[in-house]
C-alpha cells in the first residue's frame, strides 16, 4: 500500500496548529506563584481547594457535573447509568466496599465509603489535574489524599514516599500536562499498562514510532488537544464514543465541538497525494482510522490480558514473574497473562457499548463466557465502522443461584476483606451488601470478556497496516461476517446465484458455438 507519510504528517501538524491556536491563547494562565493565598501553610489538601475556589468561583460546580467527579455517565439512548461505580469489569471487579483503594484516582479527597459527600466542593482535588511541581501524588490506599507525612510504599518494601509540599503544588498550577492525565489514566487497573493497553507510562516520553500525536518529535500534542474541555467537561469518554464522525474537520462554523475523533483534524478524506489515496479514502465509510493506524498496542510495555481470580488464595504457590518482570501469580490476586505487541480484535461498532452493571442478571454465551461488555453495531450499518479492541479475559466470582456477578470486598483491614483473609464467602457477603445486592452464598467462577476500544498509540503512516493484512485469506478481519472483502471473501461461498450466473454464461457460450457450427455462414453461401 503506497503512502506518502510526509504529506499526511505535515497536514496533521499544520492543521492541528491552526486549530489549536485559539486554544493556546485561551489556555494561557496566570502566574499562580504570585498569589499570596497560595503560600499556605496548608496542612490538608482541602485547604488548597478552598484557596482555589476563592477565585475560581464556578469551577467547583462545573467539576461536580463531570464524570471525573461522579464516576457515572448516563447513556442517552437507553437512559442507563454507566461509569466506574456502576459497571462490572474483570480487573478489581467493582468499586463498592473498595473505595479507599479505587478512589486513589478520583478527582477528590476522602471517598472511602458510601458516606462520601459529593456536595462538598472543598473535597475536589484541583491539584491532581493542574499542579506542575512534579512532587504531588495521591497515596495509593488513602481514598484520594496525598501524603501529609512520609509513608512506606509498597508496604514492607522499606521505600518511603515523602510528604507532599502542598504550597509548592498550589503555586505551580497551570493547564494540565500529560503527566497530570497519565498519573491516573496510564495506571488504571492498579498498575502501569494494566488496563487499557494503548495507554501506559511510555507515552510520557513517546517516540514518533509509538505515538505520532503525543511525541515531541511528532505532532507534540497534549491530551486536551483532542479531549477538548469546556467548563471542566471533557470530551472523548469511552462511555460516549463517536465511532463514526461525519462532521469532518473541526473549525468554527463547521463543528460539533468535539475534537475527540480523527476526522476533527484529518477530515473525511485524510489520504492525499498518492495514486491509492482515492481508494484508501473509500475505506473511511466503513473502517475506523485506528484499525489501520494502530497495528498493535502495548508496543513498548506489556499489558495484562488475562486475570484468573479462581486460582487466588493458594499460599503454597510462590509469587512468579514473567520475562518483563510483571507478576504472573500472587495468592492475593491469582494468575495473570501479560502480552506485548498485541494484535487488536476487530468489531463492527457504532460507538455504543452495553455494559454489565451491578446486580444485572447474567447469561453466558455458547462458549460459557459472560460478555461484561457488548459493542453495539453491525457490519454494513450506516453508523458502524470496523474498530480495534483490546479484549480483556478473566475468570471471576459470580452468584450461581441469583445469576449475578459478585462484587468482592477486596481491600480493607478487617477479616472480611479478601486480601486479608482469603475468604471468598466473607468477601462476597460484605461486597454485595455494600453494592446493595443480596448474596445467596453460592459462589462459583465464570469466564468473562471486557472490550476496550483502542485509539491511542497511533503509529507513523509508514507503519500502518498494509493491504494484505486484511485483504487475504485468514486476514485480520476473518472473524467478521456480513460483507464482501476482496482477497479474503470467497464470492461463490454461500451464493447459489453466482454459480447459476456462471452456468448460464457457459451455457450461452456453448449454444453460440454450436450454432456457429451448424448454421451455414452467409459469406459461405455467397
Amino acid at each position: 500500500m503506497a503512502r506518502k507519510p510526509f504529506s499526511i504528517r505535515c497536514r496533521a501538524v499544520i492543521g492541528s496548529a491552526i486549530l489549536l491556536l485559539p486554544l493556546w491563547v485561551a489556555a494561557s494562565t496566570a502566574d499562580h506563584s504570585a498569589f499570596e493565598q497560595l503560600y499556605g501553610p496548608f496542612e490538608r489538601a482541602e485547604q488548597v481547594t478552598k484557596a482555589c475556589l476563592d477565585c475560581h468561583t464556578e469551577a467547583g460546580e462545573q467539576l461536580q457535573q463531570s464524570t471525573h467527579w461522579t464516576w457515572q455517565h448516563g447513556q442517552e439512548s437507553t437512559g442507563t447509568v454507566y461509569g466506574k461505580t456502576e459497571v462490572i469489569n474483570n480487573f478489581c471487579i467493582s468499586t463498592a466496599s473498595n473505595e479507599p483503594r479505587c478512589t486513589s484516582c478520583h478527582a477528590g479527597y476522602g471517598w472511602k465509603d458510601d458516606s462520601f459527600d459529593f456536595t462538598k466542593q472543598e473535597s475536589i482535588d484541583c491539584l491532581v489535574c493542574h499542579e506542575q511541581s512534579g512532587q504531588y501524588r495521591k497515596f495509593p490506599t488513602d481514598a484520594g489524599h496525598p501524603n501529609y507525612v512520609a509513608k512506606e510504599w509498597p508496604k514492607g518494601s522499606g521505600k518511603m514516599l515523602p510528604a507532599v509540599d502542598l504550597a509548592m503544588a498550589a503555586q505551580s498550577v497551570a493547564t494540565p500536562e500529560i503527566e497530570n492525565c497519565g498519573a491516573c489514566h496510564f495506571f488504571g487497573g492498579g498498575g502501569d499498562s494494566v488496563k487499557h493497553g494503548d495507554m501506559d507510562s511510555t507515552l510520557f516520553s513517546a517516540s514518533p514510532e509509538l505515538d505520532v500525536h503525543l511525541s515531541e518529535q511528532g505532532a507534540n500534542l497534549k491530551c486536551q488537544d483532542c479531549h477538548t474541555t469546556s467548563n471542566h467537561q471533557t470530551m472523548g469518554s469511552r462511555y460516549a464514543m463517536q465511532a463514526k464522525d461525519t462532521s469532518g474537520i473541526d473549525i468554527p462554523g463547521h463543528s460539533d465541538f468535539s475534537r475527540a475523533s480523527c476526522e476533527s483534524c484529518h477530515g473525511m478524506e485524510p489520504h492525499k497525494g498518492s495514486r491509492n489515496a482515492i481508494r484508501l479514502n473509500q475505506h473511511v465509510d466503513n473502517i475506523a482510522c485506528q484499525t489501520c493506524h494502530i497495528p498493535e498496542f502495548a508496543r513498548e510495555k506489556a499489558t495484562k490480558t488475562v486475570w484468573d481470580w479462581s486460582s487466588a488464595g493458594d499460599k503454597s504457590r510462590p509469587v512468579t514473574k514473567d520475562q518483563w518482570g510483571n507478576v504472573t501469580y500472587t495468592p492475593k490476586k491469582g494468575d495473570f497473562v501479560w502480552e506485548m505487541n498485541v494484535v487488536p480484535e476487530y468489531v463492527c461498532f457504532n460507538g455504543e457499548m452495553d455494559y454489565t452493571v451491578v446486580g444485572e442478571k447474567i447469561t453466558a454465551n455458547e462458549q460459557g463466557i459472560i460478555a461484561l461488555t457488548t459493542p453495539q453495531g453491525r457490519c454494513g450499518d450506516d453508523d458502524s465502522r470496523i474498530w480495534p479492541f483490546k479484549v480483556m479475559r478473566g475468570k471471576q466470582p459470580y452468584d450461581s443461584e441469583n445469576q449475578i456477578m459478585v462484587t468482592p470486598y477486596l481491600f480493607g483491614k478487617d477479616k472480611a476483606a479478601y486480601w486479608k483473609s482469603y475468604d471468598w464467602d466473607a468477601s462476597a457477603q460484605a461486597g454485595m451488601k455494600a453494592s446493595g445486592e443480596v448474596f445467596s452464598g453460592k459462589l462459583e467462577f465464570i469466564n468473562t470478556e471486557y472490550h476496550f476500544p483502542i485509539t491511542h498509540m497511533v503509529a507513523p503512516a509508514e507503519k500502518a497496516l498494509e493491504c494484505q493484512a486484511c485483504h487475504s485469506q485468514d486476514g485480520r478481519l476473518f472473524k467478521l461476517a456480513g460483507f464482501y472483502l476482496p482477497g479474503q471473501s470467497d464470492p461463490f461461498k454461500g451464493s447459489h446465484y453466482l454459480w447459476w450466473l456462471v452456468a448460464l454464461t457457459l451455457g450461452a457460450v456453448c449454444i453460440h458455438a454450436i450454432l456457429r457450427v451448424i448454421v451455414p455462414n452467409r459469406q459461405d453461401k455467397e
